[in-house]
C-alpha cells in the first residue's frame, strides 16, 4: 500500500488513516469493546516507576482520542475543564497530527521516542496546568477500559491462566490455554510516535472484514484519495485493516493488513499488526479459546463477500496482557531486547530484578558470565535510531525535541536483541515459543554477548 501513495499528502493520508481508523478510536457506530489499563507505572518490576509525564501519550494519540464523539464531553465534566481549554488542546493535537509524515528515509529519522511524549506533557501542561494534565493522563489510562483478570506482579510471569500475552520489545504474542502456550506469534508493533500501550485489556469481539470511515481531520480535506464520512468498504487498498481487526480497548486492535516486511518491526500506530494470513490464523485460535467458533470454511466465505461485515463474539473474553519487558528470561536463557521506545529499562537495577525472579544473583554469576551481561545492557541501552535511550526528560532533550524531522520512526537500525546463556538459568524463566507463526518474515539471529574483553580484541 505504501508503494501507491508515495506523493508526501497521500502519505500523510496512510499515517492517519493506520493510526485513527486502524490503531485508534474508531468512528462513532463502529463496533468495540471496553477495558481498563490499570497499568500505571513501568511494566518492568524493580524499575523505577513511571509517572504520568512519562506515559504513552503523543499529541497524534489526543487527537485520536478526540474523533470520539463523547470524550471531550467527558473531559469537560471529569476533569472540569473549560470549552476553551478542551479546543485549544484539540487544536494542538490536530495541528501535531497534520504535521507528521511516513519516510523511508532513515536519514530522516531524528529519534522522536521520548521526544514525542516530552512534547506532549509540555504542550498539554501549557493549556491545562500540571497538575490537570497528571489528571488528563490518568483518565486516558481507564478510558482504556480493562480485563477482569490480573496483572503479573514479577518480570517475566508465565500465565497460569488463559490470556494473549504481548511483549512488545521481543516483537512476539502468546497464546496461553489454562497456563499452557500453545501458539506463538512474530508481529509488528507501534511506532514510537505511536506507541503500543501497557496493561491489560481483553478481546470479546472478531470483526471480519472491517469497513472504515474517513474522520473529520485536516488531512482528509486535502487528500484526493478518500472523503470525510465516505465508507471505506472492507477489501478495499485504502483500507488498512486488512481481513479482520480484533477491538482490544482503545486505542489500540489486534489487525491484519500487514507485509511480511512489517513484521519484526514498527508496523502500526498503537496496534500489533499481523499478516492477513497470520490474522486468520490467529482468529481461529481466539475463537476456540473463548467458547466460540471459526472455521477454514467460515473465512474462506467471507472472503468471498468482502463487501460484508461479520462480527464473532466470544462467549468468554480473553485477557491480552501488554507488557514492555527489554529484559527476560526466556527458554532458559537471558535476553535482553532493544529499548524500542526509549523508556530507560535496560538498567542493572532491572537486571537484578529479574534475575531476582528467577531465583538469582548479580553477584552468582561468573566474571564471564557478568561480562556478557554489561556488554548486552550497553548496547541493548538505545532506542530505535541508536541513539541512548534514557526515557528521562531535561533541558537538552527537551530543545531538542523542536529541531526533530516531523516523520515517523519507521525503522530501527541495528540489532534487536541479545543472548546470554547462564549455566543457573536452565530450564527457567518464560516458555520459549512454541509453534512460532513468523508471518513469512525472515528469521533474525539472535546476537550472543562475548565478554567485553574479548570483544576488544577483535
Amino acid at each position: 500500500m505504501k508503494n501507491s501513495l508515495q506523493k508526501a499528502g497521500a502519505v500523510l493520508a496512510l499515517a492517519i488513516i493506520l493510526f485513527v481508523s486502524g490503531c485508534a478510536p474508531p468512528p462513532a457506530g463502529t463496533n468495540t469493546n471496553t477495558s481498563t489499563n490499570t497499568n500505571t507505572t513501568a511494566t518492568t518490576p524493580g524499575a523505577k516507576p513511571v509517572s504520568a509525564t512519562q506515559s504513552n501519550v503523543t499529541l497524534p494519540m489526543l487527537d485520536a482520542y478526540f474523533a470520539q464523539d463523547n470524550f471531550a464531553g467527558e473531559l469537560k465534566s471529569k476533569l472540569q475543564l473549560s470549552d476553551d481549554q478542551i479546543n485549544k488542546l484539540k487544536t494542538i493535537a490536530r495541528e501535531e497530527t497534520a504535521r507528521l509524515r511516513e519516510s523511508d528515509d532513515d536519514d530522516a529519522q531524528q529519534g522522536k521516542t521520548a521526544a514525542a511524549r516530552r512534547q506532549a506533557e509540555q504542550q498539554i501542561a501549557s493549556v491545562i496546568g500540571a497538575e490537570k494534565t497528571q489528571q488528563l493522563y490518568a483518565f486516558i489510562n481507564e478510558h482504556s477500559g480493562g480485563a477482569t483478570a490480573s496483572l503479573p506482579s514479577t518480570p517475566g510471569s508465565v500465565p497460569t491462566d488463559t490470556r494473549i500475552v504481548v511483549n512488545a520489545p521481543a516483537f512476539r504474542m502468546d497464546v496461553f490455554e489454562g497456563g499452557k502456550l500453545v501458539k506463538t506469534y512474530r508481529v509488528g508493533i507501534g511506532y514510537p510516535e505511536f506507541p503500543l500501550p501497557t496493561g491489560l485489556r481483553k478481546a470479546d469481539t472478531i470483526i471480519f472484514n472491517p469497513t472504515w470511515t474517513p474522520p473529520d481531520e485536516p488531512w482528509v480535506e486535502s487528500s484526493n484519495k478518500v472523503k470525510v464520512g465516505e465508507t471505506v468498504e472492507a477489501g478495499s487498498k485504502l483500507n488498512p485493516l486488512g481481513v479482520l481487526k480484533i477491538p482490544i480497548g482503545l486505542p489500540s486492535l489486534i489487525h491484519g493488513g500487514k507485509s511480511s516486511a512489517k513484521i519484526g518491526t514498527f508496523a502500526s500506530h498503537g496496534c500489533v499488526g499481523l499478516t492477513d494470513k497470520q490474522a486468520q490464523d490467529f482468529a481461529k485460535l481466539l475463537a476456540q479459546t473463548g467458547g466460540a467458533s471459526v472455521t477454514d470454511a467460515q473465512i474462506a466465505e467471507y472472503q468471498k463477500n468482502k463487501t460484508e461485515t461479520k462480527n464473532v463474539k466470544l462467549n468468554s473474553p480473553i485477557p491480552v496482557e501488554l507488557r514492555y519487558e527489554t529484559i527476560a528470561v526466556v527458554g532458559g536463557k537471558l535476553h535482553i531486547y532493544r529499548d524500542v521506545y526509549d523508556r530507560g529499562t535496560n538498567t542493572e537495577e532491572n537486571l537484578r530484578a529479574v534475575l531476582q525472579a528467577n531465583g538469582l544473583t548479580l553477584e552468582q554469576l561468573n566474571e564471564a558470565e557478568r561480562a556478557q551481561v554489561t556488554e548486552a545492557l550497553k548496547q541493548m541501552s538505545r532506542d530505535a535510531t541508536g541513539k541512548p535511550a534514557t526515557g528521562e526528560s531535561n533541558d537538552n532533550s527537551a530543545k531538542k525535541s523542536s529541531n526533530t524531522s516531523n516523520r515517523v520512526t519507521s525503522t530501527i537500525k541495528g540489532q534487536k536483541e541479545m543472548v546470554i546463556e547462564i549455566a543457573a538459568l536452565a530450564g527457567k524463566g518464560y516458555p520459549a515459543p512454541v509453534s512460532l507463526d513468523t508471518g513469512g518474515a525472515k528469521p533474525e539471529a539472535s546476537s550472543k554477548a562475548a565478554p567485553a574483553a574479548k570483544r576488544k580484541s577483535r
